[in-house]
């Protein structure tokens, strides 16, 4: 619903559907914050931990490959208009909390939630650096 709302405020100030061209900065903030929930960066992360526990590890794992490609690749595709900054931030917070998180845990879906964490705190930072090495980094 976020990633639609930054959309439509952004075609609402610009003219045009287009989300690589993000100009307006709520279109920007809200569509950071759409992909921090969907891909289960750190502030946002709390729900990735406790769903990987309560379901299958079919389930799981899927959960931390497929569900997160197309939320990375929008993040991929719009990282240019975006505060890097931001991005920056939200990629270290995500791999210290992913690595101090995973620390304490005994059971080992969480274990890989804390671990999917830290590994997206990873691409987000690679992505602010280096665009290209991600590309290669998704696959």
């Amino acid at each position: 619903a976020m990633i639609l709302l930054s959309s439509s405020i952004n075609a609402w100030y610009t003219g045009q559907w287009d989300i690589t061209q993000l100009t307006n900065q709520l279109a920007c903030a809200l569509m950071t914050a759409a992909l921090a929930m969907k891909l289960g960066l750190a502030p946002v992360h709390f729900w990735l931990p406790e769903v990987m526990q309560g379901v299958t590890i079919k389930t799981t794992m899927i959960i931390t490959t497929w569900m997160k490609l197309a939320p990375m690749s929008i993040l991929l595709l719009i990282s240019n208009s975006l505060n890097h900054t931001i991005l920056l931030t939200l990629g270290i917070l995500s791999i210290l909390v992913g690595g101090w998180g995973g620390l304490n845990q005994t059971q080992l879906r969480k274990i890989m939630g804390f671990s999917s964490i830290s590994h997206l705190g990873w691409m987000t930072i690679i992505i602010t650096m280096a665009p290209m090495l991600a590309i290669l980094n998704l696959t």
